[in-house]
């Protein structure tokens, strides 16, 4: 699929299709029945009509080969988000969905091809303009979530985080200012967070060219915070717990990356990890933060009506 924006308008191949998207319109998904929305990781309507512009076009649809699709794309994208907020495996998912195989091809071409991450990138430059931000952010937070990993997790992609006494993976990711995405890395659990920041900040200072300022906790101190400045002109702005703090307490900054923890753990496939590639483990948390990204656009839709 091409990384480039869904056009609106097409003849159909049904005479009054109930579903506009691309496969409606233009492929074969018109000769299955449609599915009646059911479950609450379905998208609405108002959600459906923020998401539908910001899908890649196919390659069918350019002349790059490939049959036109039999399955509606709503649907497919429904059966994603109901695996990942349910915790499914993907053989058990309900009838009513396509067939699971074809939701796993979709789901591992849109993984091989970066193509969750930048329809990720859409929503959250939607997200950030709704607010009247800039779509591109110049700071954000960064910090790690180790997680216990399942048994088809091998040995070459976990390890045990001494410091949280778990064994499986770290999710390592950076937000911007509002608690949402910009990048994610997992590893394995025993890799430090220096290590991986080092190539995590690389990655996500090349995608956003106007981020200079990013928060972090007291384990990304050292040669870490030379190492930003000089290579890719990046603040890295230590932020410390005091010795005298006791319990609880909300840390200027930090508080934002706890937040899109939890927003993960409410994803149960993300309490643990399940994946067999950590490319798999990334996608679902883009997918995941997409279901948060959308839900919001669907309210701030509501609120303009």
């Amino acid at each position: 699929m091409l990384q480039s924006s869904v056009p609106m308008g097409g003849q159909s191949n049904s005479p009054a299709p109930t579903c506009d998207c691309l496969a409606h319109v233009y492929g074969n998904a018109a000769d299955w029945p449609e599915r009646q929305r059911r479950y609450p990781s379905d998208m609405t309507d108002a959600e459906w009509a923020e998401v539908r512009p910001l899908l890649p076009v196919p390659g069918w649809m350019r002349g790059r080969g490939g049959r036109p699709e039999g399955y509606c794309h709503r649907a497919v994208l429904d059966a994603i988000r109901y695996l990942v907020d349910n915790g499914i495996k993907w053989r058990a998912m309900p009838a009513d969905f396509p067939p699971w195989d074809r939701i796993y091809a979709f789901f591992r071409r849109w993984r091989d091809n970066a193509l969750v991450k930048e329809f990720h990138d859409r929503l959250r430059a939607r997200v950030r303009e709704e607010l009247g931000r800039d779509a591109q952010p110049s700071a954000g937070v960064i910090d790690s979530q180790s997680v216990k990993a399942d048994a088809v997790v091998g040995a070459d992609s976990r390890g045990f985080d001494g410091g949280k006494l778990i064994n499986g993976r770290k999710r390592h990711v950076v937000v911007d200012t509002l608690g949402l995405l910009l990048g994610v890395m997992v590893t394995a659990a025993d890799v430090g967070d220096r290590t991986a920041a080092q190539a995590l900040l690389e990655r996500v200072a090349r995608a956003h060219h106007r981020l200079a300022l990013v928060w972090a906790d007291g384990g990304y101190t050292g040669s870490l915070v030379e190492h930003c400045l000089a290579t890719f002109a990046l603040v890295l702005a230590i932020v410390k717990r005091s010795d005298d703090m006791r319990g609880f307490v909300v840390l200027p900054k930090r508080w934002i990356v706890e937040r899109l923890f939890a927003h993960l753990m409410r994803s149960r496939r993300l309490v643990r990890d399940f994946e067999r590639r950590t490319a798999s483990a990334e996608a679902m948390v883009y997918w995941s933060m997409t279901m948060v990204m959308t839900r919001r656009l669907a309210r701030s839709r509501r609120g303009r009506a």
